[in-house]
């Protein structure tokens, strides 16, 4: 546990104020892919295929249920999310939901914004070395800030996994491709990335994203080592992320424990060029049945 110690003192002295303009991209990330610099687009399993690639959801087998809080001290913001993901069967999905409020400050008066998110993921196996999956959200956003608008409807994410060997996926995916109603707050985007493991305890991977409505693109990049002991493991996760439409550059990192039956994951992520925004996220996740990860001859053995 002193692992764990350590690591909440430093994050905690990491927080700051800072300008910050995040939108349900960045809003609606968890711990684990905040760690490894957002760059889990080819191994997105759980919730993290939520937001990244549903895609990927076939490539354990498992069922999860999943709570998550994080706060970003620069316009006190408060993220929740919770999910319940299920990779047993033969069309895996997920079920979620998802609220971020925040309280700006403007001309020294402090507004309000508000988004919630529910909707559920679906993946399925084409074939052995091929994944695909879609996303349907219903989003509700509400602001005070002056040219923000209330507005609510639906938007749809799809994304594919490759899997060019037992070693190394390759994802792609979009974030709000359709929408029933333009909204600043959901940007569509379009990503890529890939995730290798040289071995079974490390796993390395890089993603890259673009706002195709003139948002700049993001690039990140991180590493997770699992430490094992006995009968827990200990994932130890670090990362980078660099935004040119931000003109940002971020550092990343995070640590766990788990079990059989349970994980926690505590993230951060600090800007260290163009402000000093600060992120902070835990999540707790409790595991039901968990089977043998699918090989590539036989998805849905």
């Amino acid at each position: 546990m002193r692992l764990f110690a350590t690591a909440v003192f430093v994050v905690t002295s990491l927080l700051g104020s800072a300008h910050a303009e995040p939108d349900s991209l960045d809003d609606l990330l968890g711990p684990r892919e905040i760690a490894v610099g957002e760059a889990m687009r080819g191994g997105a399993t759980g919730s993290t295929a939520i937001s990244l690639n549903p895609a990927a959801l076939p490539l354990n087998r498992e069922l999860v249920f999943e709570g998550g809080y994080g706060y970003r001290a620069s316009d006190s913001a408060s993220l929740i999310g919770i999910s319940a993901c299920d990779s047993t069967n033969v069309a895996p999905g997920c079920f979620f939901y998802q609220y971020a409020g925040s309280t700006p400050e403007l001309g020294g008066m402090e507004l309000k914004r508000t988004t919630h998110v529910a909707g559920a993921t679906l993946s399925k196996h084409l074939v052995p070395r091929i994944m695909v999956g879609a996303t349907a959200k219903y989003f509700r956003y509400e602001s005070t800030m002056p040219d923000d608008d209330k507005i609510s409807g639906f938007t749809f994410d799809a994304g594919a996994v490759v899997r060019l060997s037992e070693l190394i996926n390759v994802g792609v995916a979009g974030q709000n491709l359709v929408s029933t109603q333009q909204s600043t707050w959901f940007p569509r985007a379009v990503g890529a990335g890939f995730l290798a493991r040289p071995i079974p305890t490390l796993a390395l991977s890089f993603d890259s994203r673009w706002k195709t409505d003139g948002g700049g693109a993001r690039f990140g990049g991180g590493a997770e080592l699992f430490v094992r002991g006995g009968d827990m493991g200990y994932p130890i996760r670090l990362g980078t992320i660099h935004d040119n439409g931000l003109g940002s550059t971020y550092v990343t990192g995070g640590v766990g424990i788990a079990n059989i039956k349970w994980g926690l994951d505590i993230a951060a992520r600090r800007e260290v060029k163009g402000g000093d925004e600060t992120l902070v996220l835990a999540s707790l996740r409790f595991y039901g049945p968990r089977l043998a990860s699918p090989g590539l001859q036989s998805p849905d053995e």
